[in-house]
């Protein structure tokens, strides 16, 4: 069977994810197209598609953990991306996007700048690509963000779409194989970004960056635009 595989590498805290669901029902909502099948892997379980199965896509979802730390699940994705077909389209999001960077050459750190939080603005650095991509025109991304650690090196064969002061590469697009990848939430609504603030607020992220994020969030948003994209990009 033909699938678009889901790398679940993260999930919300229970609260959230009894309202919103699951990090793997956004994009499996957001994505969703006729003829279009998903499947999920609890990556950070250990899961990961069979290399003999015909995957038409991969959507690497985000995570709390950092791509440097020390665990197994960790270590064999990296292994996995490193060895999966070119042309198979994959797709990363926040931790996703950070993994596949490290995996295909480039490197991510804690960034000393902090956490970055709320709706934030990735100018967009080759229109050309993003047009195609898109379809659409669009001096910039404006999307939610809940981050710190960064894509501090790039790989080689990475271009960079779009990024900021704060984060430099803020989406990447790969010539030497199907794969771009975004630091920001496209499948985060307003509301769930709101809440998942809400629910580190004093606790992993100061009330007064929380207060400010929450600000933000009340700005328009691009995060159509870039799921139109992404969802564009697995069906080619």
């Amino acid at each position: 069977m033909s699938y678009i595989a889901i790398l679940e590498t993260g999930v919300p805290p229970d609260n959230l994810s009894d309202t919103y669901g699951t990090y793997a029902d956004m994009f499996a909502q957001h994505l969703a197209a006729p003829n279009r099948q998903f499947r999920v892997f609890r990556t950070l379980e250990g899961e990961l598609p069979d290399p003999a199965d015909h995957l038409t896509g991969v959507v690497i979802t985000g995570s709390p953990a950092g791509v440097y730390e020390d665990h197994p699940w960790i270590t064999s994705l990296i292994d996995w991306l490193k060895g999966v077909d070119v042309a198979v389209p994959v797709v990363g999001i926040c931790f996703g996007h950070q993994v596949m960077a490290q995996a295909w050459g480039g490197h991510v750190e804690k960034s000393k700048k902090g956490w970055g939080v709320g709706l934030h603005e990735y100018t967009i650095h080759d229109n050309a690509l993003w047009r195609e991509l898109a379809e659409t025109d669009l001096p910039a991304l404006h999307v939610a963000v809940t981050h710190q650690d960064q894509v501090v090196k790039k790989p080689d064969a990475a271009i960079i779409l779009a990024g900021s002061e704060f984060t430099p590469h803020g989406a990447l697009y790969y010539t030497d194989r199907k794969a771009i990848s975004f630091q920001c939430h496209p499948e985060f609504c307003q509301d769930f970004a709101g809440d998942l603030l809400l629910s580190r607020r004093g606790t992993r992220i100061s009330e007064h960056l929380v207060d400010q994020a929450l600000e933000s969030l009340k700005s328009t948003s691009s995060r159509d635009q870039v799921l139109g994209a992404i969802s564009k990009f697995l069906a080619a």
